[in-house]
């Protein structure tokens, strides 16, 4: 039986921080029955074409699925288990804000069926609360952490760094602080400036100043050693986690494997009739739940993906992890083999400066290769 992962995408924030380009909106009230009954019709279109795949893993992301009312987690969750076949160990993953009105529901959402949380602490620090325009204190990021971890089997949180100002030290004492509450996963993003944020215009003006990027390098490899204290391994670019505390939602998106995405704006790969179909949703809730209620789902764009593409996009997604990428895996699904994807001469510089390896198995980046991910992708992938 084939295998799927499962995102159902709750794009309502309580607000718009400052740095985020996602797609999320703030509402002055949520309809929730009505993006309930959207998000359970369009659940039903995708598995009616889909068929009873096995279904490994299921999220909630956002915005910010905490502000869902329990009940919308549990009727999803049912949906799916009637439309697909659950793993027995399926990863049932819900992203949280730490502020008390969310931290308040984590039981609710335990009980719903969510076996994994994933935190958005993004700091203890309150001035870097403040400036990252969270809705929460870190006292309160605090109490949801020991609330959670003692509420769910798995929990993970989301730290931000090179935040203007940061020196290693504070880092690494924020990283000591937050693994100690919490040592089971860690996603870890650096701060950038992106288009159309407020932070764009700050940035502009020169009000907001990021470190240079050998700075922001030294925040990147001391978290490693801090993680390791705890016994976490960087295990992709960005994400670090003990033994078997992986994040098996994520790894399907790296691995390269099926994927549907449900809800505004969500994103889908998906094998339908022997084809690899790439899907997406319209952006704005309100027009997605009109065509969800017109059409029984509110896709936008479905697209064949050609061997090309399926080859460009399992490059620059497997790349990515510490495992590297199975290279006859790499052809079977994409149909290409992994040397003809990518520019002969960069490889072999990549391999002689020790960014890559190649064996008979693996293509894989090094640690040294990680560190210049974005860089090395530019030139290589074809």
């Amino acid at each position: 039986m084939d295998t799927l992962a499962l995102y159902i995408h709750w794009p309502f924030c309580l607000a718009k921080c400052p740095y985020c380009d996602f797609n999320s909106h703030v509402r002055d009230r949520i309809p929730q029955a009505r993006f309930r009954a959207a998000l359970r019709a369009e659940l039903a279109w995708e598995a009616a074409r889909l068929g009873r795949r096995r279904l490994t893993s299921i999220f909630f992301g956002g915005g910010t699925p905490s502000l869902m009312e329990p009940e919308t987690v549990a009727l999803l969750l049912e949906d799916a288990a009637r439309l697909f076949e659950p793993s027995p160990d399926i990863e049932i993953t819900l992203e949280a804000n730490p502020t008390s009105v969310e931290a308040g529901r984590l039981a609710a959402f335990r009980q719903a069926g969510v076996n994994r949380a994933s935190l958005g602490v993004q700091s203890l620090d309150p001035e870097a609360l403040r400036l990252l325009g969270r809705q929460h204190s870190a006292a309160q990021a605090i109490a949801a952490l020991e609330a959670a971890r003692a509420i769910f089997p798995r929990l993970s949180f989301d730290l931000i760094y090179a935040r203007p100002g940061q020196s290693e030290a504070a880092w690494r004492a924020e990283l000591r602080a937050a693994l100690a509450l919490a040592a089971d996963h860690l996603s870890l993003y650096q701060l950038t400036i992106e288009p159309g944020t407020a932070f764009e215009a700050l940035h502009r003006r020169g009000d907001i100043v990021l470190p240079e990027d050998d700075d922001a390098a030294a925040l990147y490899e001391a978290t490693a050693d801090e993680a390791a204290r705890f016994g976490l391994a960087p295990y992709e670019v960005s994400n670090y986690a003990k033994p078997g505390a992986e994040s098996r939602h994520n790894l399907t998106y790296w691995r390269y494997a099926d994927y549907a995405g449900i809800g505004p704006g969500a994103h889908g790969r998906v094998t339908v009739d022997g084809a690899l179909r790439a899907t997406r949703r319209h952006r704005a809730p309100e027009p997605w739940a009109e065509r969800v209620e017109r059409d029984g789902h509110g896709s936008t764009a479905e697209t064949t993906v050609t061997a090309e593409e399926k080859a460009r996009e399992m490059l620059l997604m497997g790349l990515r992890l510490t495992e590297g990428i199975d290279t006859a895996r790499f052809a079977a699904r994409t149909g290409v083999a992994i040397m003809d994807a990518m520019e002969a001469d960069v490889l072999e510089q990549a391999i002689d400066a020790g960014y890559l390896t190649h064996t008979d198995t693996h293509l894989t980046a090094t640690s040294e290769g990680r560190l210049r991910l974005d860089a090395l992708l530019g030139a290589l992938v074809r």
